[in-house]
């Protein structure tokens, strides 16, 4: 465990907080990913087995990764731009600074009485009155696993199958770096307790759909392999999206094409959306990646990490290709 400078209570502590909560929010970041989806829908699962109401919010209103549909709750989301309460208690999970929760998401925090953040995202301070973040936790749902037993919860069934759903998906079906002993006790947990890893797979990784196949393609049609092969770098147009009826969330597996290439150290891929280009970072080796995407005005973890643009696909090719060529050459941010 490396707590970060944002802590400043322990799960047990936080488990007694919301043991006497009611009317709880529960928050993940913009564009949610499994860990961010399975650590709401886990954790809401937990409390709403002590009899909490509980209601799980989307930070922004937009469609969810459809291949995350299967989990229990999801058809219950509620973007934070529609909901209107009640809300006494805040939760974030897998998310560290309010810009990433949304102006809505902020607007509830605020007017919260309890607030609380349960995440494995370093940042520099805490945005909420309690928080626990730990960097070396494989995800968050692990992190929401143990809280749901220090609230004497029932985690079989729903619970571990939203927590297995994080743990899996942000270890790369534990093929990450940040696969490690204690993850792995951490699934058989889960396992043990009702969540079905075929199942899981078979919904999450492979139920692609016939667009993000095809974006996959011209992804990997425009590779270019940087710094004598050890960077792939590749984009994807808003034309591109258009012409193949392709969803935002069609993107995401991608970027892991460009990682499986032999040589490869780091990948990124870069997506036009909305008038910026999003920037999405991959390491295969130690690289931290994560200095690079906060150099670039985003974050995250040190083997996956992302960042925005507010420029255009050529420009933001350009510069990727020489701060690659920083990052590797240099071997700084190894």
């Amino acid at each position: 465990m490396a707590t970060t400078p944002q802590t400043n209570a322990d799960l047990a502590a936080i488990a007694s907080v919301l043991k006497g909560c009611d009317d709880i929010v529960v928050c993940g970041h913009v564009s949610p990913d499994g860990d961010c989806l399975g650590s709401q829908l886990g954790l809401a699962a937990a409390l709403r087995s002590l009899g909490k109401r509980v209601a799980c919010l989307l930070a922004k209103d937009e469609p969810a990764d459809e291949r995350l549909s299967f989990l229990p709750g999801f058809a219950d989301l509620i973007p934070a731009a529609r909901y209107e309460g009640p809300a006494r208690a805040f939760v974030a999970v897998d998310v560290p600074t309010r810009e990433r929760i949304g102006e809505d998401g902020a607007a509830l925090l605020d007017a919260c009485e309890t607030s609380v953040t349960v995440d494995h995202h370093a940042a520099d301070a805490a945005m909420t009155a309690l928080a626990y973040v730990d960097p070396d936790a494989a995800s968050t749902t692990v992190l929401v696993w143990e809280l749901a037993g220090l609230l004497g919860a029932d985690r079989a069934g729903d619970v571990a199958t939203c927590c297995y759903t994080g743990l899996v998906t942000d270890t790369g079906r534990f093929q990450y770096q940040n696969t490690d002993a204690a993850a792995l006790r951490a699934a058989a947990e889960m396992v043990e307790a009702g969540a079905d890893p075929a199942a899981v797979s078979r919904a999450v990784f492979q139920n692609r759909s016939v667009p993000s196949a095809l974006l996959e393609a011209r992804a990997v049609e425009r590779m270019r392999l940087c710094v004598g092969g050890a960077a792939a770098l590749s984009w994807l147009s808003q034309a591109d999206f258009e012409a193949l009826g392709a969803a935002k969330a069609d993107a995401e597996p991608v970027v892991d094409a460009l990682r499986s290439v032999r040589g490869v150290r780091v990948a990124c891929m870069l997506r036009e959306q909305d008038g910026a280009v999003r920037g999405s970072l991959r390491a295969k080796d130690d690289t931290d990646v994560a200095f690079l995407a906060r150099e670039l005005g985003g974050g995250g973890h040190r083997a996956a990490a992302g960042f925005t643009l507010e420029t255009g696909l050529e420009e933001a090719t350009a510069l990727l290709e020489r701060r690659l060529a920083d990052l590797l050459e240099g071997d700084r941010l190894k």
